[in-house]
């Protein structure tokens, strides 16, 4: 509000009192996808229709898919423990596996991808390839996407190109993978995207409606009747403070849930 701080400095701020850290890939910092605009040929940071709507969860950003993830939670019985409990998403936001897939062409995270997908490269058409088709996906197209970014997006421009020359396949319509593809706005540089990425964070909308954000990701609609009202539940095994495995005596039901955790991601503590 006094401007003494930058956004991105306050995301890290919380993101660490929230207990996330670049030191664990499976509680890596979150930030938002703030732009909604990635096929204009230049970016207008003074139109509110550039930008996503900080407000609503990845899962809500259209009408349309928010009313299947609601009917989703609706159609489920609600089971504590189970793995069809009652929630909006069965996947998470940020998870190690979102983490190293968008960082994947810069080592350590080659090698943390290769692990994590059994010793190799995923198949070439589900790899981190492109900024819109991302965007694409989290917020429209794929129902077991709801990713949010990484603060990487907002300041380094290295991960977006293969300067290591991995030999990341090719897609079904022939692309070969090389470089992340960039908004047109970026004209092909990524500098010029982070630097306008960054501007974009940093801008007077988001500002305005960042609170909006925190709320769901670090604040009150995080859980309880907010959450879903906001139609931002995940499913139980995320919350930390729900699932406690010290009163879990079977040893396959304690790894089954440890294992999920791993792979889908961890709510934040709630601020």
């Amino acid at each position: 509000q006094k401007r003494e701080i930058s956004n991105f400095d306050y995301l890290m701020y919380l993101n660490t009192l929230a207990g996330r850290s670049y030191n664990d890939y499976m509680q890596y910092p979150v930030f938002p996808w703030v732009l909604a605009d990635y096929h204009s040929k230049t970016l207008n940071l003074s139109n509110p229709h550039t930008f996503r709507d900080l407000s609503k969860p990845m899962g809500a950003q259209t009408v349309e898919r928010k009313r299947k993830f609601i009917q989703r939670y609706n159609e489920v019985e609600k089971s504590e423990g189970d793995l069809s409990a009652q929630c909006h998403y069965c996947t998470h936001y940020s998870s190690a596996i979102i983490v190293a897939s968008y960082l994947v062409r810069m080592e350590p995270f080659t090698q943390t991808f290769c692990s994590l997908q059994g010793g190799s490269f995923d198949v070439a058409d589900r790899m981190f390839h492109s900024v819109k088709s991302t965007w694409e996906s989290a917020s429209r197209d794929n129902m077991s996407d709801v990713r949010e970014l990484i603060p990487e997006f907002f300041y380094l421009p290295e991960f977006l190109t293969n300067a290591n020359h991995f030999e990341l396949g090719c897609m079904q319509d022939g692309t070969v993978l090389g470089d992340v593809q960039l908004p047109p706005w970026a004209d092909g540089d990524p500098h010029k995207f982070i630097l306008l990425h960054r501007q974009a964070l940093e801008s007077d909308y988001v500002s305005a409606h960042l609170h909006h954000w925190i709320d769901l990701i670090f604040g009150h609609k995080q859980h309880g009747s907010a959450a879903v009202e906001a139609v931002n539940t995940y499913h139980p095994y995320f919350y930390g403070d729900k699932t406690d495995l010290n009163n879990i005596k079977d040893p396959l039901i304690k790894s089954t849930i440890l294992g999920f955790i791993s792979n889908f991601g961890q709510i934040p503590k709630q601020v």
